[in-house]
Parts: structure tokens; C-alpha cells; sequence
């Protein structure tokens, strides 16, 4: 299917691995061009030499608000913003977390993207296919026992998106959010570990209990993430926004 994103110019955050890469090498197949950010410079030089790219901390408010402005004004414009970037955050009961984690998971999983879509705004405006797709979870929809941090960042992508949705409408810019489910890939295997290491239980036990809370009992792949963020994106799309659409297997409950 022609999704009409022939040179779409589109930013993904974090994107040299994982979900980010899925959805950065699914805007290259449509003739997209992307920029991308991560923390990480070696998985960076590991991407296609067409893909615009910067070494930048999320965290950092200033640095990414220079490379949204600095990219968009490499590609001569903006179309679509996606806000990928995010960490597992701290695991473990609320009176046993280090604030300084809590702080930095906030602050990453969320207030980045506060960052991102205030710079990204004015470029989108002069777009004829203008969208911001943000990364939540299902954490942003159910509890998240052990968890807390990043359940309420991302309950907090939601109300950014849907703020935003309404806000960005009368600008014609749609904003949606994504809730994946289990993705397969080495993150949500140490999310797994880590919530067996915190009740002492092996990781085979964990995986069986987070697949008894799903209706399709396997994993989400990063590439099902990329095609929903492809129609996001694309001017089939264009009516759709203010939504938290999951890519979960119907999961049901996290523990």
C-alpha cells in the first residue's frame, strides 16, 4: 500500500535501535527523509548513511530543542514528529525508589517530549501533511505495579497528546499517541528480568504471568509499531487524532 510519504521529512527520537530504528527504517521504505537523535553514537553510525543523525541526550532540554530546529531546518521544513525516546526507569516499591531515577525517567519519557513538540509546532505549521505521533505504553493506560515512574510518565503522554490534539487542531496538526504492548527485543526482556528479580521469581515465570494478561499470547514486533505510525503519518490518516490507539495483543492488565 502507498502510504503517500514520498519525501515526507519526519524526526524520530532515539532512533538507532529497537522500536526507534523500526520506525525510521519504515519512513525510509516510503521515501521518506529522517533525521534521528540517540545517546547512543556507536548504534548511530550503524544506520544508513541517508538518514540525518545527531548524538544528543534527550534530557538535555537545550540540546534537543537545537536538533529539532537544527534538522527541520536541514530538510527545509518539518512533516511529521515522532517521540520514541524512553527508558525502563526504576523498579521496585514506591518507598525504596532513588528520586534521582524517578526524576530522570520523568524526564526522558515525558518532559522531552514537552521539548520536542514546542519546537517541532512551527516547523509543522507550514506542512501539508502535518502530524506528532507520541510513544506511550499500556503502562499509560493500566497500573504498573513496580513500576510507578514510568507508568505515570506515560500516563502523562496522554495527556499531552490529547491536550496537544486540541490545541494543534485548529493548526491542522493531528497528535496521537501509541500504547505498545510486549514488544520483543532485548528491552522488554530486562523490563521482565528486572520485575522478576524485584519478587523473587525466575523470568520464565514473569514472561508466562505477563502473557496470561493478553488475549494473543505473543509478542508485539517493533515493525507492528512502524505500520501503525506509518498510517498515523500518512494523509490517510488525516482525521484521525486525540487518540491512545494500543498495539498490545488485548492485554487486559501488567501486574
Amino acid at each position: 500500500m502507498d502510504m503517500q510519504l514520498q519525501g515526507a521529512r519526519v524526526i524520530v527520537t532515539a532512533g538507532a535501535g529497537g522500536i526507534g530504528r523500526a520506525i525510521v527504517e519504515a519512513f525510509r521504505a516510503e521515501g521518506a527523509r529522517v533525521a534521528t537523535c540517540d545517546i547512543n553514537a556507536a548504534a548511530l553510525d550503524g544506520l544508513p548513511a541517508d538518514v540525518l543523525r545527531e548524538v544528543v541526550d534527550v534530557a538535555d532540554a537545550a540540546a534537543l530543542a537545537a536538533f529539532v530546529d537544527g534538522m527541520a531546518a536541514a530538510m527545509g521544513g518539518l512533516d511529521c514528529l515522532v517521540n520514541n525516546a524512553g527508558i525502563a526507569g526504576p523498579t521496585g516499591r514506591i518507598e525504596d525508589l532513588d528520586l534521582a531515577e524517578i526524576k530522570r525517567c520523568l524526564s526522558i519519557c515525558l518532559t522531552s517530549q514537552f521539548v520536542t513538540i514546542g519546537r517541532a509546532v512551527p516547523h509543522l505549521r507550514d506542512s501539508d501533511n502535518p502530524s506528532i505521533v507520541n510513544i506511550s505504553s499500556l503502562a499509560g493506560r493500566l497500573g504498573f505495579r513496580l513500576r510507578s515512574p514510568y507508568a505515570a510518565a506515560k500516563w502523562g503522554v496522554i495527556g499531552l497528546t490529547k491536550s496537544m490534539a486540541a490545541e494543534l487542531g485548529p493548526d491542522r496538526i493531528r497528535v496521537n499517541a501509541v500504547l505498545p504492548g510486549l514488544v520483543a527485543g532485548e528491552r522488554q526482556r530486562r523490563v521482565l528480568q528486572s520485575r522478576a528479580d524485584a519478587r523473587g521469581i525466575d523470568f520464565e515465570q514473569a514472561e508466562t504471568e505477563a502473557f496470561s494478561y493478553t488475549s494473543i499470547h505473543d509478542y508485539v514486533t517493533p515493525q507492528q509499531i512502524a505500520d501503525q505510525i506509518l498510517f498515523l503519518a500518512s494523509p490517510r490518516g488525516r482525521t484521525i487524532s486525540g487518540q491512545a490507539l494500543s498495539v498490545c495483543g488485548d492485554t487486559g492488565m501488567l501486574g
